[in-house]
């Protein structure tokens, strides 16, 4: 939303907006010129002619509620971030794991290679880069966000599917739904880029698509594939790419963004060399600090695979050293809890040792979930093995992951809610340790 809203700041449209927190993205706003405020009222609309929702905001916000009293145009955040690509070559980048990551590498391609692109990626470049317009020929890239159908609503000379895995029935109802919304996503652009090591991408990838992975088929083949450290390395169609951020999922969400940019007409040979410089996003195996000698990261894995993923990138980077791997988890989503208890138990097993927080219900209410809780959790990352223990008071995870923490060990914070504040509390708890 903060990006959309500084885009349309950036084009001289008079933009003020609402948050529940402040935040340094409100902060952004407020220099470019926005209203901003702290807190949802009314009249906090002001003369305001189009009111731009996400799928945060419930249908008795007050702010919603007038604009629907006075007749405004009301729209949803994926048709305000439709608008800016009309008359532009979209590169959208969908899928259930690796959207944000990728299309921030797709982003940082066409920068360093002087496209001049525009972006609305979900979450912050660690580079700093924010979200911009770009020049009006320029490719524009955005995130196409499948959980709420929004992917549907982008128009793209390229799609990209980084891998297809059941998630969001919340929203879809079932399984199939979910395929055939990917099935809608893939038939509206002009051509799509899919991943050939993923079963369900391979099904609905049309004959004139494009694949990467490690498949001898694959137009950008995925080979050679060295993690090491907090980076890894790899050849793409014998191209050398060296990347900065950890684990072989990151190796394929740079395939994907290497050969989205090629489909624009970027070189193989620069679009990898400009991925030696992508130091990631915000909440994307973040380094947050360090203190008595222990490494702690911020990541926004919030289902099985990725947390998975995160944790293998984690447990490489640990290789050589005699630390362990501390996961200090917040389950995101009463459904989700439900629908993927044993799966993120046996994923969590990973760990050397676990911190469960209880957990975040975002849009969701506890008491239509009878029995959905994070002790659950608990109990499968138990049976798969794991050294878990639950701390249902908030206030004191901070101090129960750092007493678990010695040096040489690394912390992941891990989910899709407020468990990202965790982190610097950690580290100054490990600093009032030493």
């Amino acid at each position: 939303m903060s990006g959309i809203a500084s885009l349309y700041a950036e084009l001289g449209v008079p933009v003020s907006g609402s948050d529940q927190a402040a935040s340094p993205q409100l902060d952004q706003l407020r220099g470019q010129g926005a209203r901003v405020f702290v807190g949802h009222a009314a009249e906090q609309l002001g003369d305001a002619e189009t009111v731009v929702v996400s799928s945060a905001i419930t249908a008795d916000n007050p702010e919603l509620l007038a604009a629907r009293e006075r007749g405004l145009r009301i729209w949803h955040r994926s048709a305000a971030l439709a608008a800016l690509l009309l008359g532009r070559p979209g590169i959208a980048v969908g899928g259930t794991h690796g959207k944000t990551t990728t299309s921030a590498m797709v982003a940082h391609i066409l920068t360093e290679c002087g496209r001049q692109p525009g972006f609305v990626v979900g979450a912050p470049l660690a580079s700093g880069r924010s979200s911009a317009i770009g020049a009006a020929t320029a490719p524009f890239v955005v995130e196409a966000d499948e959980s709420d159908g929004s992917f549907l609503q982008y128009p793209a000379a390229v799609s990209v599917i980084t891998n297809i895995e059941a998630d969001h029935l919340d929203n879809w109802g079932s399984v199939e739904a979910y395929l055939a919304g990917f099935r809608d996503f893939a038939a509206r652009a002009d051509r799509v880029v899919g991943n050939l090591d993923d079963p369900q991408v391979v099904r609905l990838l049309p004959a004139d698509g494009l694949g990467f992975g490690l498949a001898e088929q694959a137009a950008l083949r995925i080979e050679r594939v060295e993690l090491a450290g907090f980076g890894s390395r790899a050849l793409l169609s014998g191209v050398p790419l060296e990347l900065r951020v950890p684990g072989a999922h990151n190796v394929a969400n740079a395939a994907a963004a290497v050969l989205a940019a090629h489909c624009v007409g970027v070189d193989l040979d620069a679009a990898c060399a400009a991925l030696a410089g992508f130091r990631g996003t915000h909440r994307r195996f973040m380094a947050v600090g360090e203190a008595a000698g222990v490494r702690v990261f911020d990541d926004y894995a919030h289902h099985p695979t990725e947390l998975r993923a995160t944790l293998a990138a984690a447990r490489a980077g640990l290789a050589g050293t005699d630390g362990r791997l501390i996961a200090c988890f917040q389950p995101h989503l009463f459904s989700r809890t439900r629908d993927f208890a044993a799966e993120f138990g046996t994923a969590l097993a990973a760990a050397d040792e676990v911190v469960l927080m209880e957990v975040y219900p975002a849009r969701e209410r506890a008491a239509d979930f009878l029995g959905v809780n994070s002790a659950l959790l608990a109990e499968h990352c138990a049976a798969a093995g794991g050294s878990v223990r639950l701390v249902s008071d908030r206030a004191a995870v901070p101090g129960a992951v750092a007493e678990l923490a010695r040096a040489s060990d690394v912390v992941l914070t891990l989910g899709a809610g407020d468990v990202t504040r965790i982190a610097p509390e950690v580290v100054a708890a490990l600093e009032q340790r030493r």
